[in-house]
């Protein structure tokens, strides 16, 4: 089994938030197993018993904690019946018992109005597996093409692509459907199908929803929808700046490549190098970005641009500084015309570190920004 890097609390309630298939059942199970009682609300029976009647729950618990010495309770799923968060908060300030709710979704919770225990569950994320996590299992190219969900991992390329095509065409398609987050069926299909074909890139609300033909309000509420059911984040721009005019939309990044290149139908033939660019340059962001969760960091992430198009792919902000502006080219080759972009960023922060991430074997500098291997560059901010 693969030791995930996340750190979960080691005696008080938490919810722990994932998509589909990023491991949060099996993590809970290998974690915790002694007196524990376990409620998984995908299975029918159980759904339909709690939605209809949630004081069951709380009457079972009781006796599982009064007769049968349960010290946690795990709950999976627990969006599907937010009710029970109820009956959670009441069960909590009588007995001292640790409850575990996971969740795929956090929208039915946080705008459904549900009780979020007022601060007495903290909340973590689970993402797809890390570079780190997977150690001798990890291919970079393999990677990029079929991402890193647990379930993909070890399986050959056909089983590879059946599970991601199921994924990105049943669950994303059917099941957010499903939930009544999105009622218009064909209008959410065609979104995401653009959003997918542009993640990692500049997010025009206008221009999607003329290709979609949807009013811009709803292309960002689709957004909205796909940040929470943790299918993706946005990167907003860094926007500080005394002498330029910055671009101010965010970019959007799916959380996991496999599901992006099954999307965009993308899973089959040999990889361009067009796309190994492309592809590499969302790994990196999206690395960076599961690891300052994982370390609970103070950091944030941003992206810089001008008005006139230079251009900067990462920069990381701590506790109001900027510890380092980092441009992404999957070429070994670097030359000198490859730091235009953070030659320009450097004219108005010339006390920054600057960096360039790529395939290179060892790092070395031009101009004063230091090139830097992938692997280095992800060891570094793994102290932040």
């Amino acid at each position: 089994m693969i030791d995930r890097a996340i750190s979960l609390p080691s005696k008080s309630s938490f919810f722990l938030f994932g998509s589909r298939q990023t491991g949060k059942t099996t993590l809970i199970h290998s974690r915790y197993q002694k007196n524990i009682w376990t409620i998984d609300l995908l299975l029918s029976d159980i759904f339909f018993a709690y939605s209809k009647n949630p004081s069951r729950f709380r009457q079972e618990a009781v006796e599982k904690i009064e007769n049968e010495g349960i010290k946690t309770i795990f709950i999976d799923e627990v969006q599907r019946v937010p009710a029970l968060l109820n009956e959670v908060q009441y069960l909590m300030q009588k007995y001292s018992c640790r409850f575990i709710l996971t969740g795929s979704s956090a929208r039915k919770l946080k705008r459904g109005g549900a009780n979020l225990l007022a601060g007495r569950a903290v909340e973590r994320k689970l993402f797809p597996l890390t570079f780190h996590e997977l150690k001798d299992h990890f291919k970079l190219e393999e990677v990029l093409h079929f991402g890193s969900l647990p379930a993909v991992i070890g399986r050959s390329s056909s089983e590879k692509m059946d599970i991601l095509s199921t994924y990105a065409h049943t669950y994303l398609r059917e099941e957010i459907q499903s939930e009544g987050i999105a009622r218009n069926i064909g209008g959410f299909s065609s979104f995401l199908d653009m959003a997918a074909s542009q993640s990692g890139e500049i997010v025009s609300f206008s221009a999607i929803a003329r290709e979609c033909h949807l009013p811009v309000r709803t292309i960002q509420s689709y957004y909205e929808i796909l940040e929470d059911t943790l299918i993706g984040f946005r990167l907003q721009p860094y926007r500080k700046s005394l002498r330029r005019r910055l671009v101010a939309h965010p970019k959007f990044y799916f959380f996991d490549l496999g599901v992006v290149n099954a999307i965009n139908k993308r899973l089959t033939g040999e990889m361009d190098r067009q796309s190994f660019g492309r592809l590499f340059e969302q790994w990196v962001v999206l690395e960076t970005y599961r690891l300052i969760e994982y370390q609970k960091s103070e950091a944030s992430i941003y992206y810089w641009r001008t008005n006139h198009g230079a251009e900067v792919d990462l920069i990381i902000e701590k506790h109001g500084e900027i510890v380092g502006a980092f441009e992404i080219k999957s070429t070994p080759n670097i030359e000198g015309s490859h730091l235009s972009g953070l030659r320009s960023f450097r004219e108005e922060n010339p006390k920054v570190p600057c960096h360039v991430i790529s395939t290179v074997e060892n790092a070395f500098e031009i101009d004063k920004v230091r090139i830097l291997p992938w692997q280095k560059y992800l060891s570094a901010i793994s102290g932040l």
